[in-house]
């Protein structure tokens, strides 16, 4: 089935960019030819704070990258407003699990996005179910571009 790059949300994706300005992105590339890699950079350059999630990574745009949300040290933690995915559909609802439990620990983050081309409707029942407002199968720069933020 092609699915239509139409984003599915329950916040205005331009809200969110102008609102929010710390990003855990989970899946962050070490490639610079991926968009996992670009689209970190973009934003870390647009005044976004960055904070790579790759498990096989130390750094990724110059920034100390984690292995996991879980591991995100608390202080960090704290200030992480949007968690942006660059993971397959089908491991949607173990990163929506993650970034629940992350707001029952610290009480942010407060928005769930993912990247184009990934949606799944298990996640966002998890993340309706727990007040966690999202964004699917949308790309943050191609929304910061298109909204001229």
């Amino acid at each position: 089935m092609l699915r239509t790059m139409i984003p599915s949300t329950t916040v205005s994706p331009r809200e969110v960019l102008r609102k929010y300005k710390v990003i855990a992105v989970v899946g962050a590339s070490k490639n610079p030819e991926k968009d996992a890699f670009t689209v970190p950079q973009y934003m870390k350059r647009h005044g976004y704070k960055v904070i790579p999630i790759n498990p096989t990574a130390d750094q990724i745009v110059d920034e100390k990258a984690y292995q996991s949300l879980s591991d995100i040290p608390t202080e960090l933690a704290k200030q992480v407003e949007i968690v942006d995915v660059f993971r397959p559909s089908e491991e949607l609802p173990k990163v929506a699990q993650q970034t629940i439990d992350m707001k029952n620990r610290y009480g942010r983050p407060f928005v769930f996005w993912a990247q184009f081309g990934l949606e799944n409707d298990e996640a966002k029942r998890m993340l309706s179910e727990n007040g966690i407002q999202y964004v699917m199968n949308d790309c943050v720069r191609a929304a910061h571009r298109r909204h001229g933020l």
